[in-house]
């Protein structure tokens, strides 16, 4: 790096080319949601057999293809950003030491000598950045005879840190931009996303100095704080966000449905790849699992010594992963049956794999739905078994869809807390409860501040067997935004009253199907506690919600298809209080 280089240095030239990769990314973007919500999903709803299931298989390697492109080109994009804005700042500096110079009358050679006037001496650069250079500088002005020397010396060294600072740019954004490239083929492996992974830990290291320019997002703040951060925001900013940050962006409750759903998106295939991968460097469980010896006379079935090996060194770590796995091939899946019977795109509003794992699907966008409805799970509840929670938020969608008469619906599985996972162990306990409740609350006032239909959404909560009692910790704790709650096979909700939670008065619903034994054996846990000494959980008529008809049997069949449990839930989510069958 010398003077001349920097001195000619174009940043606009680079921003240019940033936002040509935006646009292009933007272009592979539109794309991507092209095939997913048009092309593939009218083939899903309208044709069937051998060659459709074929096309549907191209259809989703050319979506994710686009998808790669799109993420690969955002972080190129911010990339040239990043470049422009650290050598623009080092070239605003030279610019104002050689005017400074030019004003005191000083030469400035190639080299970033400074000469001062009537043939003094030349004073080399050698830059002020460390507090010895600083030090030495003083010393060396002050002892100088002809105080223009000091002059001199100040531009030459100011010379010096521009050049210092754009030669470590340069040196520090060259491997970060020589590393964004693709491979020669039109296959997106994992490999390929594990190293998107990469790309943008390298990225948004070096950015570090353009990002901490742009206007940062709210440290503790509520939703409809990052809602006016995000609408503040500029698209270039937006996009250096949402490619450098997609963790933190796709957590930030209030942030429009899609912008989420974008950056969780990206951070699925990433832990998805990575996932994989290790997954298929762990060697595999011996085909010889188990074996069978004689104690006494009753031959008893035992692990193998081989089987006993490989779950000592890879058995929990390999488990781990494919439940992790399971949970988001069924995400996946989800996506990829848009379309079938007329279901609609689906947005992934939260994902996370810390913990027992987290996740938020929305059938349908939320932000412009006029009724929402939130499910709530219980015990045993986490990443591997989401699957199940969009299944039953997929039937409400298809029934409310019809009970709401023409009105737009959007059913959420809200899988956002780390629930109880063992029903003796840990399911008595409440502060899974207490600990969820917060983040509850928050989710639903960002449903709140990143609503854009008019007029405003009717939102339902439908919480089940111990997601009630989160339901009931985030309702008695704090203000609930919503309309409706429904509890099913609830243990308790922690208070004795519906009237003691933060919800409409009359709009507290219940269900409690026949055989389901939750209720019973979680009222002492989780129940209320009233002025008589009883513990009251929802299905108790002193409780004060409304018993809804229901007509199935057990703990988990509410959402069965064709079921007056399902009906029931449904025309609340549209608001059809009339319709809504009571028990007799």
């Amino acid at each position: 790096m010398d003077l001349t280089t920097l001195k000619t240095f174009r940043p606009a030239e680079y921003e240019d080319a940033a936002d040509a990769y935006r646009a292009t990314g933007d272009i592979a973007g539109t794309a991507k949601d092209t095939i997913d919500q048009q092309v593939a999903a009218a083939l899903r709803d309208r044709l069937e057999g051998e060659a459709a299931t074929a096309a549907l298989v191209q259809l989703r390697h050319l979506s994710r293809n686009f998808h790669y492109a799109q993420t690969e080109c955002a972080l190129v994009s911010a990339a040239l950003n990043g470049f422009a804005h650290d050598m623009g700042a080092a070239k605003r500096k030279l610019m104002a030491a050689l005017e400074d110079a030019r004003a005191a009358g000083c030469a400035v050679g190639a080299d970033g000598s400074v000469t001062y006037p009537e043939g003094g001496t030349v004073a080399v650069a050698g830059g002020t950045s460390s507090p010895l250079a600083s030090a030495l500088y003083r010393q060396s002005a002050a002892a100088h005879p002809d105080p223009r020397y000091g002059r001199a010396l100040e531009l030459a060294n100011r010379i010096a840190d521009a050049l210092g600072e754009a030669a470590e740019a340069d040196a520090r954004w060259a491997p970060k931009l020589s590393a964004l490239k693709a491979d020669d083929d039109l296959t997106v492996s994992h490999a390929d996303w594990k190293d998107v992974e990469a790309d943008t830990t390298g990225v948004r290291a070096a950015a570090g100095n353009y990002l901490a320019s742009l206007p940062q997002p709210p440290g503790d703040g509520t939703p409809r704080d990052n809602a006016d951060w995000w609408q503040s925001l500029t698209e270039e900013e937006r996009a250096a966000w949402l490619s450098l940050h997609p963790a933190r962006v796709g957590a930030m409750d209030g942030l429009p449905a899609p912008v989420r759903d974008e950056a969780n998106r990206v951070v699925l295939n990433e832990h998805l790849a990575r996932t994989r991968l290790e997954l298929d460097a762990i060697p595999k469980p011996p085909a010889d699992r188990w074996t069978w010896t004689t104690t006494g006379l009753t031959p008893t079935r035992v692990p193998t010594p081989e089987y006993l090996a490989w779950q000592q060194e890879h058995g929990e770590r390999y488990f781990a992963l494919q439940n992790s796995l399971r949970g988001m091939e069924s995400i996946q899946q989800r996506f990829d049956q848009t379309g079938e019977r007329g279901l609609p795109e689906a947005y992934l509003l939260g994902f996370s794999p810390e913990g027992n794992g987290r996740a938020i699907i929305a059938t349908g966008n939320p932000d412009t739905a006029h009724h929402q409805a939130v499910y709530v799970p219980g015990t045993t509840s986490n990443l591997s078994n989401i699957g199940e929670g969009i299944d039953r938020m997929e039937n409400v969608w298809r029934v409310a869809q019809t009970e709401a008469r023409g009105d737009s619906v959007s059913t959420i599985a809200w899988y956002g807390y780390d629930a109880p996972q063992d029903i003796k162990t840990d399911a008595p306990f409440r502060h899974y409860a207490n600990d969820g409740a917060p983040a509850f609350r928050k989710f639903l006032d960002g449903l709140e501040a990143s609503q854009s239909g008019d007029p405003a959404t009717h939102r339902t909560v439908i919480g089940h067997s111990y997601g009630t009692t989160l339901v009931g910790a985030a309702a008695d704790k704090g203000t609930l935004n919503t309309d409706d709650v429904i509890t099913v096979g609830s243990p308790g909700v922690t208070v004795p009253k519906a009237e003691e939670l933060d919800v409409p008065k009359g709009h507290v619903w219940n269900q409690e199907a026949h055989g389901d034994v939750v209720p019973d054996l979680g009222r002492f846990g989780h129940g209320g506690h009233d002025q008589d000494g009883l513990w009251t959980v929802p299905s108790d008529e002193r409780f004060g919600a409304n018993q809804m008809a229901t007509d199935t049997k057990g703990h988990s069949g509410y959402w069965d298809d064709g079921t007056e449990s399902l009906r029931n839930q449904t025309r609340i989510v549209a608001g059809r209080y009339g319709s809504v069958r009571l028990e007799e």
